[in-house]
This record gives structure tokens, sequence and C-alpha cells, in this order.
């Protein structure tokens, strides 16, 4: 049987099928919003700026009892706590797919495996019989060659998923810490106090997550910002027609 017609490779030759690969190693890495940055962080600064822009919107709207605002913050506490404990579990159970699929490539289709990690390597520039040496190499241990068609072939970073209940604790500091600063401006200031307080969660949330990711702080924050305020515009003016 040739290379081409072999059905690991279905009529594709390997870089083609890396590039197939790397396609669905994409796919199992990313949300419905796009690739999840993944991290505590990220979960934390989110929950943060919901839970802001969410107690303001209720306040523009409804009158605010400290009753029925602990009950909402029960209650959302648990969904953003669950909700991101289940988007990690589903997270990992897909990674742990690609991983099965790998392994049983690896022990079932090891020549073509081979042709794969020798087509990325040289696409790298190796050449010749150091080539050759490194494919050996790889091909002389499972784990690592495991290890390194996920990264190399698929794409993916096993070092950046962490465990979900990790993830579930930054959305819990997120929104106990955004609430407690909301709280000051809804008992301290009540006239004008939750829009401070909101916008300075927002800011903050949005300058602290930026400066872990290494991204300018600036323009997170009037970005993050002018989003709220537009919420915020739109919801004042609808309540003021209806």
């Amino acid at each position: 049987m040739s290379r081409d017609s072999h059905p690991h490779f279905q009529g594709k030759s390997p870089i083609q099928h890396i590039i197939d690969a790397r396609l669905r190693g994409y796919m199992a890495s990313s949300e419905i919003h796009g690739l999840e940055t993944p991290g505590h962080y990220s979960r934390a600064a989110d929950s943060a700026k919901e839970t802001a822009l969410i107690l303001l919107i209720l306040w523009m709207i409804f009158p605010i009892h400290l009753n029925l605002l602990m009950i909402f913050i029960l209650g959302w506490l648990i969904w953003k706590v669950g909700r991101c404990a289940i988007l990690g579990y589903s997270r990992l159970e897909r990674l742990h797919r690609l991983i099965q699929e790998e392994k049983w490539e690896i022990d079932h289709h090891r020549a073509q495996e081979k042709e794969e990690i020798k087509a990325i390597y040289a696409a790298k520039g190796f050449s010749g019989k150091l080539l050759d040496e490194v494919v050996n190499v790889l091909m002389a241990d499972d784990n690592r060659l495991l290890q390194v068609m996920l990264e190399e072939e698929l794409g993916l970073n096993l070092g950046s998923y962490e465990h979900p209940l990790k993830q579930a604790a930054g959305a819990f500091i997120g929104v106990i810490g955004s609430t407690l600063i909301m709280s000051f401006g809804f008992f301290l200031l009540p006239s004008f106090g939750p829009f401070l307080s909101s916008f300075f969660v927002i800011a903050l949330a949005s300058a602290s997550y930026a400066q872990v990711e290494k991204n300018k702080i600036l323009p997170s924050i009037i970005w993050n910002l002018s989003i709220a305020a537009l919420v915020v515009s739109v919801v004042y003016f609808a309540t003021q027609i209806i």
C-alpha cells in the first residue's frame, strides 16, 4: 500500500495531514467565543467585570434591597463557579479524547507517524543524518513521541490547561471581590456610588488581566470601560423610554 493511499493519511501528504490535525487541535482547545485563554486569572477578571456590570444594571432598574441582593449574589456565585468548572472539565475531556486518539495512532500506525514526525522536523530545518537521528530518538520513546505529536502535530500546549477547580476558584474570587467593592458604592454613596464602584472594578480587572497577559494596560481599560458605558447608556435610555 502506498503512502498516499494509506487510510491514515486519507490520500493526503504528511504535511496536509498535519494541517488537518492542527485544525482538530484548534477546535478542541476552543470555546464558543474563540480560543479559551486558560487560567484562573481570566476567570477571576471576567467574573469580576460581569458581576459589577450586572449589579449596576439591577441598581438602575430596580430598587436594591439587601435581602434580595444577597439572594441574587448567592445564585450568581453558584452559576459562575459551576459554569467555569463544567467548561473546564469539558475542555479536559476533549483533550483526553485527542490524547487517546493520538496514542492509538502511534500504536497502530507507527510507520505513518514516523513520516509525520519526519515531515515536521524537516520543516523546522533538520535534514540528512541529523533528521534521521532526531526521528529515531523520538520513535524509541512512546511517551515522548506522544507529547511531541500532541504539541507539534495538533498544536496543543499541554502546560496551559489548568485544573477546572482552580478555574472555578478564580471565578469565586472574582464574584466575591466585585461584590464587596460594589457594596461600598451601594451603602456609602447610594446616589452615584454604584457607578463609581462598577467602573472601578471593570478598570481594575481589565488592567490586572492585561498585565498578566503582558498586553497594553491602557487600551484594555479604555475598551472595557467603553463597552460598559455603552451598555449602561442603553439601559438608562431604555428605562426612560419604557
